[in-house]
């Protein structure tokens, strides 16, 4: 599917940004290839609706705020382009980059990321967090993971849709899609950018962004191979369970209970990995 004969769209999930997203707009129309800008308002309070049909964007309500994963199904949904752009709408992200997306989109990637550049977190504890996130997706994925979390992609639109009843309806949407790509065997490539400071807001909480660092890293191992997750786990445990025994046998001549509980839980991880991987395989069976 070569980019120049199909259409292309842009959404841009926004709750109260209205301090950028009128400039945002304007600037994805001065590129003269896109076909449609989807705005969802997430239940905004101010006046981000308003500034951005003013701007000559398409907007769709969300009653009340519904989470960013929400708006960006309710875009993929109503989206008419075969290739869709997701970006922030708060300024973060440069609209100048989207050709250099498409561009490996031409090239027959399915989805390709905009992986943020060294400077471009929001914070030193964010980025140390994407990062483990990257090193864990890589080891889980077995293909090199750039930027896991980044909001800025394009993708094919029909290759999207068929994920979206995985994707959750907070901030992880970026990650779930990702690894389902890769569990699907869709082609994933990266663009690098350097994201900005963003205008207005975040929508980020500290102690919310603590609880969602431990989701994220089961729900990557779900999406994925869950068995890649618990085997290590379970391994450690037999050898621990080994060397107790080895040890209780040398000094009392005996098997003890520790050992049976530490060779019991070693099988239990093992078994829960095994159910887990079936499950992870018929969440991606074909329709």
């Amino acid at each position: 599917m070569s980019v120049k004969n199909v259409k292309i769209s842009v959404v841009l999930p926004a709750k109260n940004e209205e301090g950028a997203i009128g400039e945002t707009i304007l600037r994805i129309k001065a590129l003269e290839i896109i076909d449609q800008i989807l705005v969802v308002n997430d239940g905004s309070e101010d006046q981000t609706r308003q500034i951005a049909l003013n701007a000559g964007a398409e907007v769709i309500d969300h009653p009340y705020s519904k989470g960013n994963g929400a708006a960006i199904k309710t875009g993929a949904r109503n989206a008419c382009g075969d290739v869709i752009i997701f970006m922030d709408a708060d300024g973060q992200h440069d609209p100048q980059d989207i050709p250099r997306l498409l561009v490996k989109i031409n090239e027959g990637y399915d989805l390709v990321v905009g992986a943020r550049q060294s400077g471009s977190q929001a914070s030193v504890g964010r980025g140390i967090a994407n990062k483990l996130y990257n090193n864990l997706a890589t080891y889980m994925s077995e293909h090199h993971v750039e930027d896991l979390t980044s909001g800025f992609r394009a993708v094919r639109a029909e290759n999207f849709r068929e994920f979206i009843y995985l994707l959750p309806n907070g901030f992880s949407y970026p990650t779930t899609s990702t690894m389902a790509f890769f569990r699907a065997g869709y082609s994933v490539t990266y663009v690098p950018i350097h994201a900005a400071k963003r205008i207005g807001k975040s929508h980020i909480h500290p102690m919310k962004d603590s609880i969602r660092f431990f989701l994220i890293i089961f729900k990557i191992a779900t999406l994925y191979s869950p068995l890649k997750m618990f085997l290590p786990f379970s391994v450690l445990l037999f050898l621990l369970a080994t060397s107790w025994y080895g040890y209780t046998l040398y000094e009392f001549k005996r098997f003890t209970n520790m050992s049976a509980l530490l060779y019991t839980g070693s099988i239990m991880i093992f078994l829960m990995g095994l159910i887990s991987e079936q499950i992870t395989a018929l969440m991606y069976k074909e329709k």
